[in-house]
């Protein structure tokens, strides 16, 4: 009876050491990495950028992703890391598996000018973008209102139409704001934690 008794205290005591991991690992979900020049993604011990990479991603590889967090960065599991936690930057990932890599071919002008490149009309765009932010006190939810009620809405990483897609939002999406800018929205997802920059003409408050 004594040996019963403690063989169903050492069952409880496993399955109590055990139940915490099978919630976390629910709370994982699969993120893939999507460089724009096909290189590969840093790993980091730590949640910024510095003297601390620990090893690397391969363009298109899969990744569990724990969390998503404000500052632009998502935890990951990673078996090469102590702890199994390690961090990359949310910007490089993705919802989709990225198709193979090929380089943009660049035209080369046909006569000199002094006259600014497209790829300068986006970051002098963008830095226009990023001088009208406004945080709000109060964060508020905007729904996805594309063109077409079977379409969606790019969120992408920085406030540009040129800038890479991080998700796709559905009509009916519900995001949160956390600031406002001219003619976009930075937005988290609440159902994954994901932040990006959305257009202010496809939602609605």
């Amino acid at each position: 009876m004594t040996k019963r008794i403690v063989s169903l205290a050492l069952i409880a005591m496993l399955m109590a050491v055990c139940l915490p991991a099978v919630s976390s690992a629910k709370a994982e979900y699969t993120r893939w990495v999507y460089t724009e020049n096909g290189k590969s993604l840093n790993v980091r011990s730590q949640p910024a950028t510095g003297d601390n990479v620990i090893g690397s991603l391969r363009y298109g590889e899969p990744i569990a992703v724990i969390n998503t967090m404000p500052n632009g960065w998502s935890t990951i599991s990673w078996a090469h890391a102590d702890n199994y936690i390690a961090f990359v930057q949310s910007r490089f990932l993705v919802d989709y598996q990225p198709g193979a890599w090929r380089p943009t071919p660049t035209a080369k002008p046909s006569t000199p000018s002094t006259a600014k490149t497209s790829g300068d009309k986006i970051v002098s765009d963008m830095n226009a973008e990023f001088a009208s932010a406004r945080k709000v006190n109060a964060p508020y939810i905007v729904t996805a209102r594309p063109s077409r009620a079977s379409g969606w809405v790019n969120l992408r990483w920085a406030p540009s139409t040129e800038m890479e897609r991080i998700a796709a939002c559905p009509q009916g999406k519900q995001l949160t704001v956390l600031a406002e800018l001219k003619n976009w929205y930075q937005v988290q997802d609440p159902a994954t934690g994901m932040i990006g920059f959305i257009s202010r003409q496809y939602v609605a408050r």
